[in-house]
């Protein structure tokens, strides 16, 4: 009697967690039904590479595409390890709020941010030896984050599970290895599921070696499949939103910004800052996360900055404006909201965005303070100058010997030094840098050496 209890428990339980959760609505079947002898347009594109913002992306076009051209369904050839929670998140809402039935061919992993993907769609299709689970949040080094993040995706894997008619006790369960579900998984281990398991728990419809057998098996006779293709430019902006792209762009905005207020004039450094704005900000604007508040914050924030520093005596409220303005625009150009609208923006979308700038900023300081003091006194690039020794004894004369002559004269701040800026010394004007820190204008100088057509003073 208890053999056949046993095997009346593992025959049932399935069955009873199978009835539970298939009430949900059946999408693709409807619309197979609805029209038997149609052709049904199946539009599919892949993900096969950890999920980031190029992959939001990629999402984002298909959904629109799909919908252009009013296709039948939507197949998601997808084949990831995880990645970022924030843009696993936006695929998923874009998945759960399409009117298009969505059918996600799982090609041998949907792990972490991948199963919540996958879940969110109406149909699991998985090649054998596929598996998906292991949602557990992890920061870069692979350690698993605090609780409160954890709390937020089972709480995300729950719902997605519970909307699409699956088991949200097994979803957390992928995410907490504290979770218990009787006769699954025990506590104290993170739930994978095989093909083969997820088809017994609902977590599947089926498997497939292939997008044809899948058709096939769903159901899908007659058929035609259009693919997303990417052309140039849509591969130029999912390379520019990589958020590995966007923060080197930030510490070249900052560092060209940081270089142009060191150097009198106009140069390379503001070029180089203008250009790498451009390319953060324009694939943004094309994808409709950028707005045009979030670049006129920047700018803002850009011209606080120059008036604290060429107007302004002291480093104060202004100055702070002006750097907080302009982290803003960056970081909120990376999050999809709608004007000063942030109705279901992910808090966690805001912070990301904001953690990937601050960091930026600090790197592009750190690394322009150490370069402003190595690059031009080191001899490694000598071989890019010329050698050859014009002699004022042939004949040559400069301007050096004129400023050299200026060594231990003393004169006041023509303009403020922070540190650069002009000295006037015996009433003429020169470029100089303040080696002291900042010197207010009106203050006495006294120079103490002549290095790149400029003098470098202190306080008299």
């Amino acid at each position: 009697m208890k053999t056949i209890a046993v095997v009346f428990s593992l025959l049932i339980i399935p069955l009873m967690h199978s009835y539970s959760f298939a009430a949900r609505e059946d999408r693709v079947t409807k619309t197979i039904e609805a029209e038997p002898d149609k052709q049904f347009l199946v539009y599919k594109y892949e993900i096969k590479e950890n999920i980031a913002a190029p992959a939001r992306y990629r999402t984002q076009r298909a959904f629109t595409e799909a919908d252009s051209l009013n296709a039948d369904f939507v197949l998601l050839h997808l084949n990831t390890y995880g990645g970022a929670v924030n843009d696993a998140d936006s695929i998923r809402t874009r998945i759960m709020q399409s009117r298009i039935p969505v059918i996600v061919f799982i090609d041998n992993n949907a792990a972490s941010a991948g199963a919540l993907i996958s879940i969110a769609a109406d149909r699991i299709y998985m090649r054998p030896g596929g598996n998906i689970g292991a949602a557990t949040v992890v920061d870069h080094t692979g350690e698993v984050v605090p609780d409160k993040f954890q709390s937020y995706m089972r709480a995300t894997m729950r719902a997605t599970a519970e909307a699409k008619g699956r088991d949200p006790d097994i979803a957390q369960a992928m995410v907490d290895p504290s979770i218990e579900v009787e006769g699954v998984i025990e506590a104290g281990k993170v739930l994978t599921f095989t093909a083969s398991e997820a088809m017994r728990w609902g977590f599947s419809e089926g498997m497939a070696e292939n997008i044809e057998e899948l058709l096939e098996i769903a159901g899908i006779e007659n058929y035609v499949i259009v693919e997303q293709t990417l052309g140039f430019t849509d591969r130029i902006i999912q390379f520019l939103i990589n958020p590995i792209v966007s923060g080197i762009l930030i510490m070249l905005i900052l560092g060209g910004i940081y270089f142009e207020l060191q150097t009198p004039g106009i140069g390379f450094p503001i070029l180089v800052a203008i250009s790498a704005a451009m390319l953060y900000f324009a694939p943004l604007y094309i994808e409709g996360l950028a707005s045009h508040y979030e670049i006129v914050l920047f700018i803002l924030g850009i011209l606080l900055l120059a008036v604290e520093l060429f107007a302004i005596s002291g480093f104060g409220v202004t100055g702070v404006l002006g750097v907080i303005f302009m982290i803003s625009g960056l970081a909120f150009a990376m999050v999809g909201n709608v004007g000063f609208d942030f109705t279901g923006v992910n808090l966690q979308d805001i912070l990301v965005a904001f953690l990937i700038v601050i960091i930026a900023f600090f790197l592009s300081l750190s690394g322009s303070f150490y370069l402003g003091q190595k690059l031009f006194t080191t001899s490694r690039f000598g071989e890019l100058a010329l050698s050859t020794v014009q002699e004022t004894s042939s004949g040559y004369t400069s301007a050096d010997n004129i400023m050299k002559g200026l060594i231990g004269e003393t004169g006041i701040a023509f303009t403020m030094l922070r540190p650069s800026g002009k000295v006037e010394i015996n009433d003429e004007v020169y470029d100089a840098t303040a080696l002291t820190g900042f010197i207010d204008k009106g203050e006495a100088i006294r120079v103490v050496k002549y290095e790149t057509s400029q003098v470098f003073v202190v306080k008299a």
